[in-house]
C-alpha cells in the first residue's frame, strides 16, 4: 500500500470519527431550503443530520483534504524520484560487478551497503511522510469537530433542540427532522467570513 491510498484512508477514517462526535443538527426542504418544523416526540425536539453530507459539502473540510491531498502528491514525489535514483544506482552496481569493473571486494561491499543505506533511509522517509500525513489528518478532524460542535451549539441556542443525531445513527427519521442544510449553510457561511 502507498503513501498516498494509507494518508486517503487514514484522512477520511479521522474526518468521519471526528465528526460523529460532534452534536449535529441541519434541515432540508426537498422544495426549498427552508427552517425543519421540529417533530415533538414526548415533549422533546429532535433533529438529526446527515454528517456525510455536511463532510461532502462543508469548505472548511474541503480546505483541509486539498491541504492534505497536496501534500501527499509531493511527498509522493519526492520518494518516488529517490526511488528511481535507487534503481538506477543497483542497475549501475550490477553492470559494474558484471564487467568485474570494481578494483577489490571491499569497494564492492562498499557500494552495496551504500545503496542499502539509501533504500533504508527512503523506507524511513516514507513512514516519516505517512505519520506526519496521519498526524495533521487527526489534527484536522479536531479542528473540524470543534467548528461543528461549536456551531451546532450557537444554532441550538435560538432552535431550542433536546436532542440532534446524526442520521447515520438512525433507522428512520422523519425529512422534516434533517436540519443538515442548515448548519452546512451556517457552517459555510462562519468559514468564508473567517477566510477573508
Amino acid at each position: 500500500m502507498n503513501i498516498k491510498s494509507v494518508s486517503t484512508i487514514v484522512l477520511s477514517s479521522a474526518m468521519i470519527l471526528g465528526f460523529c462526535q460532534c452534536k449535529q443538527q441541519n434541515a432540508t426542504n426537498d422544495d426549498a431550503q427552508q427552517e425543519a418544523a421540529p417533530v415533538a416526540v414526548s415533549g422533546l425536539k429532535i433533529a438529526v443530520i446527515d454528517v456525510d453530507s455536511l463532510l461532502a459539502n462543508y469548505a472548511f473540510y474541503q480546505d483541509l483534504a486539498e491541504e492534505i491531498f497536496r501534500k501527499q502528491e509531493n511527498y509522493s514525489l519526492v520518494l518516488t524520484e529517490e526511488k528511481n535514483k535507487i534503481e538506477q544506482d543497483i542497475k549501475d552496481f550490477n553492470r559494474k560487478v558484471e564487467m568485474q569493473v570494481f578494483s577489490s571486494a571491499e569497494r564492492q561491499n562498499a557500494e552495496y551497503n551504500r545503496i542499502g543505506r539509501r533504500q533504508q533511509s527512503l523506507e524511513e522517509k516514507a513512514q516519516k511522510y505517512s505519520q506526519e500525513l496521519e498526524n495533521e489528518s487527526a489534527a484536522n478532524s479536531q479542528k473540524i469537530g470543534e467548528a461543528v460542535d461549536t456551531y451546532i451549539k450557537k444554532y441550538n441556542k435560538t432552535h431550542g433542540y433536546n436532542l440532534i443525531v446524526n442520521k447515520a445513527s438512525t433507522l428512520f427519521s422523519d425529512q422534516a427532522l434533517d436540519i443538515t442544510a442548515e448548519i452546512l449553510d451556517g457552517l459555510n457561511a462562519e468559514y468564508n467570513q473567517l477566510d477573508k
